[in-house]
């Protein structure tokens, strides 16, 4: 399987042959931007005790992280929505390693702002097999460490290419959260925790996912 950062790449290939000079400058301004914030070294680090939390999926049933940790580890993957093509192909990535997961007993749940609708259309459209949850207003995100505001030209780019957050995620506040990979072990301590403020950057799955396998073996 081709690496998931080989994929990413692609798109930012893509992206530069597709799109004019000055609109990419503004992308890139954002992201250097979030990185000097700092926002990295704040999220929630390994060896952390990770907060629970009780969001619903793109059924409306609501899902608690205690009931899923009594089961079995779980990878957490915090994205931004359905309209970002990096995260699409992230999530299409682990959809295709989730059977692996499974047989070790580890569970999966994404978490995005996006409303239930949003997610019940992303689920069926990319045939993910694990829980969407809809975290209204980045509150979980929050406690990771993961959110910041999209600056206001920032906003107006996205409006331009028809991403209007206030609509996708029910809410007026343009926060979103660092696309973020998370292993909690059935104790509630973090074990995997990767984040970048660069969105075009994401951890390889196999990576969290080996995390995952071996506290099946213990």
């Amino acid at each position: 399987m081709t690496p998931l950062q080989d994929q990413l790449d692609e798109i930012t290939a893509n992206t530069r042959q597709l799109v004019q000079a000055d609109r990419l400058a503004i992308g890139e301004r954002a992201i250097a931007e979030l990185f000097a914030s700092g926002i990295e070294e704040r999220i929630l680090p390994v060896g952390a005790r990770a907060p629970e939390f009780a969001l619903k999926d793109a059924t409306g049933k609501l899902v608690r992280s205690a009931d899923l940790l009594a089961l079995g580890p779980l990878v957490v993957k915090f994205f931004r929505g359905r309209w970002c093509p990096y995260c699409m192909t992230e999530l299409e990535a682990w959809r295709d390693l989730y059977g692996r997961l499974r047989e070790h007993n580890a569970l999966m749940v994404a978490i995005g702002p996006q409303t239930e609708r949003q997610s019940d259309f992303m689920a069926g459209q990319h045939g993910l097999p694990f829980p969407i949850l809809t975290d209204a207003g980045n509150t979980v995100a929050e406690q990771f460490g993961l959110v910041y505001t999209v600056p206001d030209y920032l906003r107006d780019y996205y409006l331009s290419i028809l991403v209007n957050l206030p609509f996708v995620n029910g809410e007026q506040s343009w926060r979103l959260p660092l696309p973020a990979t998370y292993v909690i072990g059935r104790d509630g301590h973090v074990l995997f925790a990767e984040a970048h403020a660069d969105f075009r950057v994401r951890p390889e799955p196999e990576e969290a996912l080996a995390c995952a396998m071996a506290l099946h073996k213990r």
